[in-house]
């Protein structure tokens, strides 16, 4: 298996997250935490458990939060070399409410944050296969969502691929052109990852196939468009191909993190030469292990684990 190096650039955190359903934030009540998390983060740990070279762009402050992910991105192979830790300056932190309908509620302390410094990239000198890209990473504020995107531009014109999925935080909105964020990077995006609410507030087209159709036609390097439906699995698109995946059975504990892994997972699968199927079952392997535990990244995912269970898909 060729040995990838896949990068991706956002913010990193920590999740507080209520224990059960139910629990709004308006009421007194327990959490547990702190977790290692970041939707940029939770990606990047995921390719990396499965053995590609993976590393990540980003910032946590020099306390205790911040040596709890970035503790957790080293144990799993991610490389930190670019991640800088400030002195004075408190790590990011979003807070989690889940409602009994499946749906949740976050609060985030990020922006003004390390999780948003800008960096000098002058400085970032790596080779990357395929740079990945969140689009609420993008939504908390101007200076960061351009230093990513300028990121993107330098690893695009050394040969990268992009990856990227709107991952569209109606707290981080605002009032927020959501097109006008994104577009510099559609316009280069080879693997489109959203949801289908995402996409149709994307294209303004409610009919699925044909908001997949005018998403090829208007950007013109999309390779593959990947539907992630939650619990009805997901459909990848290619220019001429649709192919249903279905759902991997698993019991769920908690859906949190579980796109970013599915995320991972393809954009490792495609890379690798697998087929369209092949990186989708992958894909829906690693997202349903995720959802299995409590936490964002803690589901047990390996590169055996999941080679194991695809054998059996």
């Amino acid at each position: 298996m060729k040995n990838l190096k896949i990068w991706t650039m956002g913010e990193i955190l920590v999740e507080i997250m209520r224990p059960k359903p139910g629990i709004p934030f308006e009421k007194t009540d327990q959490f547990l935490g702190p977790f290692p998390s970041g939707a940029p983060a939770i990606f990047i740990d995921t390719a990396a458990r499965l053995d590609h070279e993976a590393g990540i762009i980003g910032g946590v402050g020099k306390d205790g939060f911040g040596k709890n992910v970035l503790n957790r991105l080293i144990k799993d192979g991610v490389n930190c070399n670019y991640v800088k830790m400030i002195e004075g300056k408190s790590t990011a932190v979003a807070f989690v409410s889940y409602f009994k309908d499946g749906s949740r509620e976050f609060i985030y302390h990020v922006d003004g944050t390390p999780a948003t410094e800008a960096h000098d990239l002058s400085k970032i000198n790596v080779e990357v296969d395929c740079f990945h890209i969140m689009g609420c990473s993008l939504m908390f504020n101007k200076n960061f969502a351009e230093n990513i995107i300028l990121m993107m531009k330098k690893f695009y014109d050394n040969g990268a691929k992009v990856s990227f999925d709107p991952n569209i935080r109606k707290e981080l909105l605002s009032g927020k052109n959501v097109r006008e964020l994104i577009e510099p990077v559609l316009n280069v995006t080879s693997i489109f990852l959203p949801g289908i609410d995402e996409l149709r507030l994307i294209t303004g087209i409610e009919n699925e196939q044909k908001a997949v159709e005018y998403t090829f036609g208007k950007y013109q390097k999309m390779e593959f468009v990947v539907l992630k439906k939650g619990r009805k699995g997901a459909t990848v698109f290619t220019k001429n191909e649709k192919i249903d995946i279905p759902a991997y059975a698993i019991k769920e504990v908690d859906p949190t993190g579980a796109g970013d892994c599915f995320d991972a997972a393809f954009v490792c699968g495609i890379l690798e030469g697998r087929t369209p199927l092949e990186a989708g079952k992958m894909a829906a392997i690693a997202g349903a292990m995720n959802a299995a535990a409590f936490g964002p990244m803690e589901g047990k995912i390996s590169r055996e684990e999941v080679e194991k269970r695809l054998n059996q898909f």
